[in-house]
């Protein structure tokens, strides 16, 4: 594995955070995560497989790991590095990430955004998960665009926008494209070409997303977060939330509670 996607449209929740000390016991540690993703920060010389795929290590390099893939590390002695296990929602657009990069002249500034983390997560949960919110954009902002990580073509990427500013209103695809700048049928190929997905199916998941957010997230009201997203219909409500989520909202509160 090379690159992963990575979304940040909210804070991450922090679940373990601090420094790592390895390759004493063992030079080879071989493990995966099923629901965290890793970040690391190195200032040693190692091996990295992610899934079959090779990256050295050495200072200055920066890892994002996603959930679920098996790593391996052979160490050459001693290594410490810092490090965060993140759970990490599929809010907002996806921007693919390199599994393994140089952070070149970012990497002071990362070094010292993981150590507030590490220092605040005792007493200040909130100031860890925005010191390593502002850590991941930089991290996603290392590498430029290329011909495989590039963003949206600029009429889908105003339509997104326009949609992500409008999940509360009703939305008609001849009004997001008029905001696009192109026509109902322009939109609907371009918009399958660049997401894989319709444009309906979107506003569907983007508004079920932020529902399950606000549900696990916020007191508002049942019926508030349905209004919110744009469905104020509760019975329309409960059934997109069963069949997009698999279960009630009043069940998906529950299980955050």
């Amino acid at each position: 594995m090379r690159e992963t996607e990575l979304h940040l449209g909210e804070p991450p929740a922090v679940v373990n955070i601090g420094v790592g000390v390895h390759g004493v016991a063992s030079r080879t540690d071989v493990f995966r995560l099923p629901e965290l993703w890793q970040l690391h920060l190195y200032q040693y010389d190692a091996e990295l497989t992610v899934d079959g795929t090779a990256h050295t290590i050495r200072p200055g390099r920066v890892s994002l790991v996603p959930p679920g893939a098996t790593v391996r590390y052979r160490y050459q002695g001693r290594s410490e590095h810092l490090y965060a296990h993140l759970r990490i929602a599929p809010v907002g657009p996806p921007r693919t990430v390199p599994v393994a990069q140089d952070a070149g002249p970012e990497f002071p500034m990362l070094s010292s955004l993981l150590l507030n983390a590490i220092a605040a997560a005792p007493g200040a949960p909130e100031h860890t998960r925005a010191e390593i919110w502002t850590a991941l954009w930089r991290v996603a902002r290392l590498t430029p665009p290329t011909a495989t990580s590039r963003g949206p073509h600029p009429a889908v990427g105003t339509a997104i926008a326009h949609i992500e500013a409008r999940l509360a209103a009703p939305l008609t695809i001849p009004e997001i494209a008029r905001a696009a700048g192109i026509s109902h049928n322009h939109l609907t190929r371009l918009f399958r070409a660049e997401t894989g997905t319709t444009v309906v199916a979107y506003i569907r998941r983007r508004r079920l997303q932020r529902a399950h957010h606000l549900l696990r997230a916020s007191t508002l009201s049942i019926p508030a977060v349905a209004a919110s997203v744009g469905i104020p219909d509760l019975q329309a409500f409960n059934k997109a939330c069963r069949r997009e989520l698999g279960a009630s909202p009043r069940v998906l509160r529950g299980a955050t509670s």
